[in-house]
């Protein structure tokens, strides 16, 4: 017996699904989804909303952090909650207080990592070690100078501007939590700023986004590529649109 038209069309995208983690080829029962693909539809939701509302486990990355033999710090935004957190994007921008953030004379450092919780706490608990990690060996094999390293509550990516500027970075390179897809809920980004200080637009940044080792760009990669935008930065004396990813290394293995 031949099969139906709809096993053929899923015959057909099924070698596709490999490639990608996008919703292809779904087919339909009547009018709607079938209904396995509506109860992972739904599923992802949850975990997509979880991710956003979830706190990430500071601790845990304070001890990841510090086992790299570097000095952390703490910093919340002027946003109280989480609920202020998503209706007030301007004070995820800027910091309650700089009390307990050591502060230094321009240039001190040379650069500043700043780890914002941002809009997925999961990211964080997965990938930021090891990325900050593979940051902070490639910044010391290129003999820069790394500020104490900062954990920023109910951040967004303007905040590591004052803290930046605080630390006396030269540079400064935010890590966030990026806002959760359907597909993808623990994604990193992370935005390299030179000489960070308040009311820098986000035309003056450079972007790194996917960093989720496998099924994205991997952690010494992306450190290869951040780094060499701070090499970048340092020669152009500015990031942002000017500044370019002039890298060489070869595509990360997706899987």
């Amino acid at each position: 017996m031949s099969d139906s038209p709809a096993d053929s069309a899923l015959d057909f995208w099924e070698p596709l699904r490999s490639s990608t983690q996008a919703r292809i080829g779904l087919g339909r029962a009547g009018d709607a989804l079938p209904t396995r693909d509506k109860l992972a539809l739904r599923s992802a939701h949850a975990v997509a909303r979880d991710a956003v509302h979830l706190p990430w486990d500071v601790d845990a990355l304070e001890r990841g952090v510090a086992a790299l033999d570097l000095t952390v710090a703490h910093v919340r935004s002027r946003a109280g909650d989480r609920a202020t957190y998503l209706r007030r994007p301007d004070l995820g921008r800027e910091p309650a207080s700089l009390d307990d953030i050591p502060g230094a004379a321009a240039g001190t450092y040379d650069v500043a990592i700043v780890l914002a919780d941002g809009l997925s706490a999961a990211a964080h608990d997965h990938h930021a070690v090891p990325l900050v990690e593979a940051v902070v060996r490639r910044t010391r094999e290129a003999d820069l100078s790394l500020a104490p390293v900062v954990l920023a509550e109910q951040a967004r990516v303007g905040l590591g501007d004052p803290v930046g500027a605080h630390l006396g970075a030269t540079t400064v390179v935010v890590l966030v939590g990026e806002r959760p897809g359907l597909s993808v809920a623990d994604s990193l980004g992370a935005y390299v700023t030179h000489l960070p200080r308040p009311g820098r637009r986000d035309s003056e940044r450079n972007c790194v986004s996917n960093i989720r080792a496998p099924h994205g760009l991997g952690y010494d990669r992306a450190a290869a590529i951040l780094l060499g935008l701070v090499r970048g930065a340092r020669e152009l004396g500015e990031s942002g649109v000017r500044l370019k990813d002039r890298s060489t290394a070869p595509p990360p293995e997706l899987g």
